[in-house]
C-alpha cells in the first residue's frame, strides 16, 4: 500500500508540473503578444501624429518706431526711448505721497 500512494503521489506532481508547463507557456506567448502590440500601437500613434506636421516658414517683418511712447526695463533701469528723461517732476504726484 505504501507503494500506491507513492505512485499516486508521483503521478500528480508529474501532472501538475505539465500543467504549469502549458500556463508557463502560454504566458509567455501572452506577453510576446502584448509587447507586439505595443510596439504595434506606438508605430501606428507615430504615424497618425506625423501627419500633421505641417511646417510652414514665415517671415515677419514688423517696423519699430523708437518714439517718445517707447518704455522697456532694462537691468533694472527703465529707458523711456531717445529724448526722454527718468526723473519724474512733470508727473502729477500721486495722492498722499511727498516728493
Amino acid at each position: 500500500m505504501d507503494d500506491k500512494f507513492l505512485q499516486a503521489l508521483r503521478f500528480a506532481h508529474e501532472s501538475e508540473a505539465m500543467r504549469q508547463e502549458r500556463t508557463i507557456k502560454r504566458l509567455w506567448i501572452v506577453i510576446l503578444v502584448l509587447i507586439v502590440l505595443l510596439v504595434g500601437t506606438n508605430f501606428a500613434w507615430l504615424i497618425y501624429e506625423s501627419g500633421f506636421e505641417d511646417t510652414q516658414m514665415v517671415q515677419i517683418e514688423q517696423e519699430v518706431d523708437t518714439g517718445a511712447g517707447d518704455a522697456y526695463v532694462a537691468g533694472g533701469d527703465i529707458n523711456y526711448g531717445e529724448g526722454q528723461t527718468k526723473d519724474n517732476d512733470n508727473q502729477d504726484p500721486v495722492e498722499g505721497e511727498e516728493n
